[in-house]
């Protein structure tokens, strides 16, 4: 809270703007849920949106409050507790190329051995939202591990996203690349796993995925989520089946489509292209509810989940239908 007033107060006296709380408003208006949606999607920077949110709110006092309560809600909006019975949940560590990696495990409480998928979090670190994700991730019937980036720098911050996308920003890029591939080796030899790997990600984790496939030819299957895409020239190295979900509404990452796919075809990688209309970046995330598209997100976990039982299972190992032969290409 402390932190909240100081910055708050900082861009005040900065701006010139004269705090003084407004009696009247005891119930957060729409319009502030809204400008939070826009920071949080990155259509604001802090200082103006804590600008916008002091005046909007009617002075210090009642932006301070609105924001502890925003970002509460953000935190944990829409995760249940870890504490499920049918799964076996720890933080563990790996090794990386240059030190230990901390990821989150999870998986069913089965007899058998499971293929292993890694979830790759967004660009604040892993937070609440990809702890959940990993879990469900875990109920489909995988051994299911999120690394933390973050784990040179100390690891993700607890209840400061902020923190956590500022420091995503130091971090050296080979050996992030490298930490997450060290992730597909650590899977592909665990001794729980069948040595089937995939990896899966969102935003952020959607353009590391791609690189993972990139660089890790023991992937089996990789499922990036509206993620930048990689070189051309570095295309023919993919050896991984690839499903690639985009958002309609996302003219920056869909610009690079063109030229991925055209890598992908004349490398003959096998790949599957979703496209889903009227969605945005970041349309998975339930806990961001100005992103969030209930059936976008539905439906590319739908796929995603066939995908990987597909290319990762033994025949017969689950009772649940695989997905139809993938084809080449395609949209929907």
């Amino acid at each position: 809270m402390k932190n909240l007033w100081t910055g708050i107060l900082n861009f005040c006296i900065f701006d010139n703007i004269q705090p003084s709380v407004n009696p009247n408003m005891t119930v957060m208006d729409p319009k502030i849920k809204e400008l939070y949606a826009r920071y949080r999607s990155g259509g604001l920077d802090r200082r103006t949106f804590l600008r916008k949110l002091t005046f909007m709110a009617g002075g210090v006092a009642a932006a301070v409050s609105w924001l502890s309560i925003l970002e509460k809600n953000q935190l944990y909006a829409g995760i249940p507790a870890g504490d499920d019975p049918q799964l076996h949940t720890e933080f563990i560590t790996y090794q990386g190329p240059k030190g230990e990696v901390r990821a989150y495990l999870a998986r069913p409480l089965v007899e058998q051995k499971l293929p292993g998928v890694i979830v790759i979090h967004e660009n604040r670190g892993l937070v609440p939202h990809i702890l959940d994700v990993n879990r469900r991730m875990a109920r489909e019937g995988f051994l299911a591990l999120a690394p933390d980036a973050l784990s040179p720098l100390g690891g993700t911050p607890e209840d400061d996203e902020d923190r956590g996308r500022t420091m995503m920003r130091e971090l050296d890029r080979e050996e992030t690349v490298e930490n997450f591939v060290a992730a597909v080796k650590y899977l592909d030899t665990h001794p729980l796993t069948n040595g089937k790997v995939g990896c899966t990600g969102f935003c952020w984790g959607g353009g590391m995925t791609n690189q993972v496939a990139v660089r890790a030819p023991e992937l089996d299957a990789a499922v990036p989520y509206y993620g930048s895409q990689p070189d051309p020239e570095d295309v023919p190295n993919i050896k991984a089946g690839l499903m690639l979900h985009y958002a309609g509404e996302d003219e920056r990452i869909n610009s690079g489509i063109p030229a991925f796919e055209e890598a992908l075809q004349k490398a003959g990688v096998e790949y599957q292209i979703f496209i889903y209309e009227g969605a945005q970046h970041a349309f998975n995330n339930d806990s961001n509810p100005g992103r969030y598209h209930k059936e976008a997100a539905e439906l590319a976990w739908k796929r995603t989940i066939a995908f990987f039982r597909e290319k990762l299972l033994e025949a017969d190992a689950f009772s649940r239908p695989s997905t139809p032969p993938p084809r080449k290409g395609g949209s929907g």
